[in-house]
């Protein structure tokens, strides 16, 4: 067996593949491509092992090129360092790999330009389809790629973009956190979110937390974001005479990390002084005290679904813009279990 270096297998050709095997290079093409069965067993073998004894490696994106088909899906995210994110894009990734696909994806850090670059050379890869998570300022460019191409959005709606939408059912996620802390006692809520930004999933939440809040009249809810005041803010409201026992509502993992922060700042009796209850559910969430309670999303599933909803355009549907709210699951940690007599 012949040990080749990367660089000497990039200078093999089909067609020395075809003068090594003594056949067309028709044939060589047949055998790498799908219509392999076309050929003898004898002939396919021949190429079986000049490809073996030469190193020849296909130029997998000259043959889709070729044949129209790139087998690439590009993902465009709006932070690669949000857990979500990389929970929902190996979600993707496992979809795409399942059914034969590659997955490209670009992360615009949150900076409008990044984004710009990044639509521009996720069209000049030749993609098939496009999953997008990220603000979607960039409108005008989504638009037309969606004129070109499938385009799925995950859990951040953009303005007058007709397309399929994967995520969570923020609404009935936040029933279900009033609903827990209710139950369990507490009686003053502080919504924990990140600023807005234009975020469709966050503004969804705050504005299901204050029509739910109205409707619980046990409940006295309150809104802060994370940064610079947040720990000042956290104080003011420990410090705050309220109608019973207080609690934080995390509105996601970052939320929930900055504010476990800003508590240990304080000196508070993690849980104790205040209850605490998260969207997401994060690794370290059951290191932290008595471990927070969470409302995990099914972030696997959502990224698999987004592909397959993708997919499906792919292959043809052209039926009705389609809506996947998934649900999230309690998980009851010792966050929300503190003694509240």
């Amino acid at each position: 067996m012949n040990d080749f270096s990367a660089a000497q297998r990039s200078r093999v050709t089909m067609l020395d593949v075809a003068e090594h095997a003594k056949v067309s290079k028709a044939s060589v093409s047949r055998f790498i491509g799908e219509d392999r069965a076309l050929l003898s067993d004898a002939i396919a073998q021949r190429i079986e092992q000049a490809i073996a004894e030469l190193g020849y490696r296909p130029n997998q994106m000259a043959r889709g090129l070729k044949r129209g088909r790139t087998r690439l899906i590009g993902m465009l995210v709006a932070d690669i360092r949000n857990p979500y994110s990389i929970a929902v894009m190996h979600g993707v990734e496992t979809a795409c790999r399942q059914h034969g696909y590659s997955l490209v994806v670009c992360n615009t850090d949150r900076d409008d330009e990044q984004e710009r670059q990044h639509l521009a050379l996720l069209r000049s890869y030749n993609i098939e389809g496009l999953i997008v998570n990220t603000l979607g300022h960039h409108r005008d460019e989504l638009h037309e790629l969606h004129r070109e191409m499938p385009l799925v959005l995950v859990d951040r709606k953009v303005e007058h973009l007709e397309s399929d939408m994967v995520g969570l059912d923020n609404p009935a996620a936040v029933d279900m956190a009033l609903t827990h802390l209710e139950e369990r006692g507490y009686r003053d809520v502080l919504l924990v979110t990140e600023p807005f930004d234009g975020t469709s999933s966050r503004i969804e939440r705050v504005s299901s937390f204050k029509a739910m809040i109205e409707q619980r009249p046990a409940l006295r809810g309150a809104i802060t974001e994370t940064g610079s005041e947040l720990t000042a803010n956290l104080k003011t409201f420990l410090d705050t005479p309220g109608p019973g026992p207080k609690a934080l509502f995390c509105a996601n993992g970052i939320a929930a990390l900055a504010s476990t922060h800003s508590l240990r700042e304080l000196n508070c009796h993690l849980f104790a002084d205040v209850g605490l209850i998260a969207l997401d559910d994060l690794d370290w969430y059951p290191l932290v005290g008595s471990g927070i309670t969470a409302l995990a999303q099914p972030t696997t599933e959502i990224g698999a679904s987004a592909f397959e909803c993708l997919l499906k355009r792919l292959r043809g549907d052209d039926g009705a813009v389609r809506t996947l709210d998934f649900s999230a699951r309690l998980i009851v940690r010792g966050s929300t279990l503190g003694d509240l007599r």
